[in-house]
C-alpha cells in the first residue's frame, strides 16, 4: 500500500525547498513532487542524520537501546566501530553488537575493529589479528576498516598493519584513520597509506594539512571531545570534505540529543542549510556506501519531519518506510539484550595501592583537560599528594590477578571520595581516581564485585551503575540508566569535581594512543615517545 505526506521537501541535492507530496511503498520513495496544496504545511521533510563515527558502547547501552534513544533525534544510522567490546571480547563481541542492532528498524553499520589490543603496553581481553581482520571484511554486516590507531604503525610500515589496510583495499571498503596531532608530511604520508577519514583534530590547522592530504575530516562533538567549535569554520570553506560525529556519547546526553544538535548549533551558526543537512547525512551516506536513502526517488525511504528550518523540532522519524518515532517517543520494541563478559580479577587489598616515597620526591603527574582526550604532563613533589588538587590514580588488571600500576593526576578537583571504572579506553581495565588509598581500594573493590560498572566512593557511602554486559554496557532502559548515571555525576560534583562529566574524562586517561601522559595496567606511559616512563622524576 502506497503512503504519502504532504510538507516542505528539503531537497538537498538540488538546493531547493518547495512544498510537495512525498509518496513510498514498502521501503522505497515512489514520487516526490510539487504540489501547491502543501504551502499551508508547517512541517518539513529531510534526509535522517547518520552519526559518522561512534562507539554505541559509550552510550553504556546496548545497540536495541542506544536506537530506541538516537531515533526520537532523528537519527537512521550510525556508522559504529565496536572496537570497546572487541578489545574485552574479541570477534564474539563484534557479533554480539552485530546481531543485537539487527533487532531493531536504526542501520546499524559496523566496522572491523583495526586495533585490538590497541596497543602491546596494555592488558587486554583479546586479539583480533589480520587474518581475522580479513575474515570479517568479507562478510556484508561488516562496511569498513575502523579507525586505524596505530599511527606509528602505518607511518613506519608494520606488517601487521599493511596486512589490514591492503585486506579492507583488496575489498574495497573505507579505510578509517584517528591520527592525533599528525600535520604536514606525516598526515599525507598517513592517508597516502590509504586512510579516508580522521576524527581526531582539535586544531584547525591540523584539520586543513589532513584535508589537503586527502582525507575527509569528522567533526566531533561527543561527551568527552568537543571540537565542534575550533573547526566549524570548515563548514563554510569544505562542506563536501566533511562529516559530523559524536565519537563517544553518554547516556545523560544521548536522551537530550544527537546529531540534531550538529544540525542547529550549525544553523544558529549561519551556516547553509543545504551544506549543514549535505555534512549530517548525504557525505557519509556516500563514502561509506550506505543503504541509506538520500529522499530521492528510488531511495530507501529514511527521512525525518522537522517543524521548520530553525529549530528542527523532530516531529517524526522514518526508516525503510516505517515510522519509527514520533514526538519524542520510539514506535518500537525489542526483546531484552542477553549478558556476555569477561572478568576474571579478585579482590585487591589496601596495600597494593600504596607507594613508598619520601616527601620531596618529585613525581611524573598526569594533567587532565576538561573536553579534551589528550592531557600534559607536570612534575610536582610527592608530598602535593592530596593538596593542589594532586590524586592518585591506579589501573587494574581485569582479565587476571596482576599488581595494579599507580600514577598521580590533576584536574578531577575531588577532595575526598573515589572513582573507579571499568569504562576505560581501550582495554577497558579498571581505572579509578581518589583521595586516599583506603577510598580507591573501596572502589575499585566495587567494581569488581559488579563485574563491571561505575562507582563513586567516600568512606561512608557507595553509589554505583552496574554494566554487566563486558563491563562496558547494560540492557537496561536508556532513560534508567540516563538517571542513574546522572546521580553519579552530581555526586561527583558534590565531592569537588569542576569537569563536564568526570567518568568520561576518567575513561579515557588510559587511552595510550592519545599524547601525553597516560597509565596502563603495566605502567605510566609517554604518548609522545610511545614508550613507557618512570613516575619518579630521577
Amino acid at each position: 500500500m502506497e503512503k504519502e505526506i504532504q510538507a516542505y521537501i528539503v531537497d538537498v541535492h538540488g538546493r531547493v525547498i518547495f512544498p510537495g507530496t512525498l509518496k513510498f511503498r514498502g521501503k522505497k520513495i515512489t514520487s516526490i513532487k510539487y504540489d501547491e496544496s502543501a504551502k499551508g504545511c508547517n512541517q518539513y521533510i529531510m534526509p535522517g542524520f547518520v552519526d559518522a563515527h561512534i562507539h554505541i558502547e559509550s552510550s553504556m547501552l546496548v545497540p536495541s537501546e542506544f536506537a530506541k534513544i538516537a531515533v526520537r533525534h532523528g537519527t537512521v544510522a550510525t556508522v559504529s566501530d565496536p572496537h570497546e567490546i572487541a578489545n574485552v571480547l574479541g570477534v564474539e563481541g563484534v557479533q554480539y553488537m552485530i546481531d543485537d542492532g539487527k533487532k531493531t528498524p536504526l542501520k546499524f553499520n559496523f566496522g572491523a575493529p583495526s586495533c585490538v589490543p590497541a596497543t602491546n603496553f596494555e592488558s587486554a581481553g583479546a586479539t583480533i589479528n589480520s587474518r581475522a581482520i580479513e575474515s570479517l571484511l568479507k562478510s556484508k554486516d561488516i562496511k569498513y576498516l575502523a579507525e586505524m590507531m596505530n599511527w606509528p604503525g602505518v607511518l613506519y610500515g608494520d606488517a601487521e598493519v599493511k596486512k589490514k589496510i591492503l585486506a579492507a583495499k583488496t575489498l574495497n571498503k573505507p579505510i578509517d584513520g584517528h591520527a592525533p596531532g599528525l600535520k604536514g608530511e606525516q598526515a599525507r604520508k598517513y592517508a597516502s597509506a590509504g586512510i579516508s577519514t580522521d576524527h581526531e583534530c582539535v586544531e584547525l590547522d591540523e584539520a586543513r594539512d589532513k584535508l589537503e592530504a586527502g582525507m575527509k575530516i569528522q567533526i566531533r562533538e561527543g561527551s568527552a571531545a568537543k571540537n565542534y567549535e575550533a573547526l566549524a569554520p570548515l563548514i563554510k570553506t569544505n562542506p563536501e570534505s566533511l562529516m559530523f560525529c559524536t565519537d563517544d556519547s553518554h547516556p545523560h546526553e544521548l536522551v537530550d540529543y544527537h546529531m540534531d544538535k550538529f544540525v542547529h548549533r550549525s544553523i544558529e551558526n549561519g551556516d547553509d542549510i543545504f551544506n549543514v543537512i549535505k555534512i549530517a547525512s548525504i557525505n557519509p551516506i556516500n563514502h561509506y556506501k550506505l543503504d541509506v536513502g538520500q529522499l530521492r526517488v528510488g531511495d530507501y525511504a529514511d527521512f525525518i519531519i522537522v517543524d521548520s528550518i530553525t529549530d528542527f523540532n523532530i516531529i517524526a522519524t522514518y526508516i525503510d518506510g516505517e515510522k519509527v518515532a514520533e514526538n519524542g517517543k520510539e514506535l518500537f520494541t525489542t526483546p531484552k539484550a542477553e549478558i556476555i563478559n569477561k572478568f576474571n580479577c579478585t579482590k585487591k587489598h589496601t596495600s597494593f595501592f600504596d607507594v613508598d616515597y619520601q616527601p620531596e620526591d618529585k613525581i611524573r603527574c598526569i594533567i587532565a583537560h576538561d573536553g579534551q582526550l589528550i592531557t600534559s604532563t607536570e612534575v610536582h613533589e610527592y608530598k602535593s599528594f592530596k593538596r593542589n588538587d594532586i590524586l592518585k590514580m591506579t589501573v587494574v588488571n581485569r582479565y587476571e590477578d596482576t599488581d595494579p600500576s599507580i600514577g598521580f593526576i590533576k584536574g578531577f578537583g575531588l577532595f575526598k571520595g573515589a572513582i573507579a571504572s571499568t569504562v576505560a579506553h581501550d582495554s577497558h581495565n579498571i581505572v579509578a581516581v581518589g583521595s586516599s588509598d583506603f577510598e580507591i581500594y573501596k572502589a575499585v573493590n566495587k567494581v569488581i564485585d559488579m563485574k563491571g560498572g561505575i562507582c563513586i566512593v567516600s568512606d561512608d557511602e557507595t553509589n554505583s551503575l552496574e554494566l554487566p554486559i563486558a563491563g562496558l554496557m547494560t540492557n537496561e532502559n536508556g532513560e534508567v540508566v540516563a538517571e542513574q548515571y546522572q546521580k553519579l555525576l552530581d555526586k561527583a560534583k558534590e565531592y569537588g569535581s569542576q569537569l563536564h562529566d568526570p567518568y568520561m574524562t576518567l575513561s579515557f586517561m588510559a587511552l595510550l594512543v592519545i599524547p601525553q601522559l597516560k597509565l596502563s595496567d603495566k605502567g605510566l606511559f609517554d604518548g609522545a615517545t610511545f614508550k613507557f616512563t618512570d613516575l619518579l622524576v630521577k
